[in-house]
């Protein structure tokens, strides 16, 4: 590198974006992630004693994939190349290698290559690849926000250790914006700003446990901040809501407003108001409400209120729940949506509830056996005890139904389960009294 290329690069430095700036350069800086490079994790001891084989990170965007292969680019010996599958061929891939064969074999020195957005990659490029990973010649470092599994060659998934990288926490969120205020040689501290916790709260619910947008976000209100009267630059919540657009709801997750708008979201879906259930769905989503929360309460609902007048509704949850843990936000407010909207217009019944809680009573209440006929007539011996003698087999008789007494003698009248004459539950109930005439 010559002094003009220095002082590109320093000038470069200098005026790159916040996120980029805040960079950890060790291990120690990183902030989150602890799961895999906690002091006691595999990964953390592979880069710090620099032992390093090929691994693929897998995870959402500002979750510190790159931040990760920066940190390993600083504490390696091994020559260190970045390239982006977004703009890179077989051209630029031949280079590389070319040059890591070389640095091989002059300086005994392995070469790391860094794959940003691998998934781009058509398979016929992964394929290029192959040879020189499994003889040694480059150590990979794939990063990608789609499912690995899916995107990736199944030979160069066998010869990489896969580390998923979760959402930031929102205390993480809360550390790297304090580093971005007040950090005067990486951050911006030189610029005097000052946020109020109200903001910080906010910047950090709203980043989603995306680091990158909510760096972004200070930087923006920082830069375009008129100073106050005391000489200081002040990120109130308003100016932090004007930076990332978004229009602060009133709304406290700990308090109050957390319980009453899931409350009400609840009661409109089991009262079949669609209107009322998506907007509350709407209203939680803007305050940051956590999607997975949101997912299990709909899924409680779909069980509790729907039932059997509409076994679909469960399955749809179920189905929305996996989904938006897989899409992540803004697209999965669409699933949400959805799924919100079919319980809502889905016919209700809680009698599964009710049975639930009925035998729940009887059992705390009464002390009961088995009948014979139903024991278990399998073991040895067994029947010559009597177990499971008389008993009919429902698939031998019309219909797949015998009468047959299956609760023990001690609550043989009980009944648990009433049917409704909302939706399916008709079906049920009509056919159990075909069966049972």
């Amino acid at each position: 590198m010559d002094l003009f290329d220095y002082a590109a690069q320093q000038k470069k430095e200098k005026e790159s974006p916040l996120a980029a700036r805040l960079r950890p350069t060790t291990l120690e800086e990183v902030v989150g992630q602890s799961h895999i490079i906690g002091k006691d994790k595999l990964l953390y001891r592979a880069i710090k004693a620099d032992k390093l084989s090929s691994v693929i990170f897998y995870g959402p965007p500002g979750t510190g994939k790159t931040t990760l292969a920066k940190v390993i680019a600083n504490t390696t010996s091994a020559e260190f190349v970045q390239i982006n599958a977004t703009i890179s061929g077989k051209k630029e891939m031949e280079g590389v290698v070319a040059g890591a064969k070389e640095t091989l074999g002059m300086y005994q020195k392995r070469t790391i290559l860094f794959v940003d957005e691998i998934h781009r990659f058509n398979k016929a490029q992964q394929d290029y690849l192959l040879p020189f990973v499994e003889d040694g010649t480059i150590i990979l470092i794939g990063a990608t926000t789609e499912n690995p599994y899916f995107e990736v060659n199944g030979a160069l998934l066998s010869r990489s250790s896969i580390f998923e990288l979760q959402p930031l926490d929102k205390e993480d969120i809360k550390e790297l914006i304090r580093r971005a205020v007040y950090d005067k040689e990486k951050g911006l501290g030189s610029y005097d700003g000052v946020i109020d916790e109200e903001a910080l709260d906010f910047l950090a619910d709203m980043a989603g446990g995306d680091a990158r947008s909510a760096l972004n976000g200070i930087e923006l209100g920082i830069m375009t901040t008129e100073r106050s009267s005391d000489g200081k630059i002040h990120i109130t919540l308003d100016v932090a809501a004007e930076c990332i657009q978004k229009r602060v709801v009133h709304y406290d997750k700990q308090g109050d407003n957390h319980y009453d708008t899931i409350s009400a979201f609840i009661k409109s879906m089991r009262g079949s108001d669609p209107d009322a259930a998506v907007y509350y769905l709407a209203k939680m989503l803007a305050a940051g409400e956590d999607i997975k929360f949101i997912a299990r309460r709909m899924m409680i609902c779909a069980s509790e209120d729907v039932g059997n007048a509409d076994p679909m509704a469960l399955n749809v949850a179920v189905s929305a729940s996996l989904a938006v843990e897989r899409v992540g936000m803004p697209e999965a407010q669409i699933i949400l949506s959805q799924a919100v909207l079919y319980i809502a217009c889905a016919p209700k019944s809680n009698a599964a509830n009710n049975a639930i809680f009925a035998a729940n009573a009887s059992v705390r209440t009464k002390k009961t056996s088995v009948p014979p006929h139903l024991q278990d007539a399998h073991y040895k011996g067994a029947p010559d005890l009597g177990r499971g003698t008389g008993y009919k087999y429902a698939h031998d008789y019309p219909h797949h139904y015998v009468a047959q007494q299956y609760l023990p003698d001690e609550i043989i009248n009980e009944r648990f389960y009433e049917p409704s004459d909302n939706g399916y539950e008709q079906t049920i109930k009509k056919w159990f009294q075909q069966i049972k005439k």
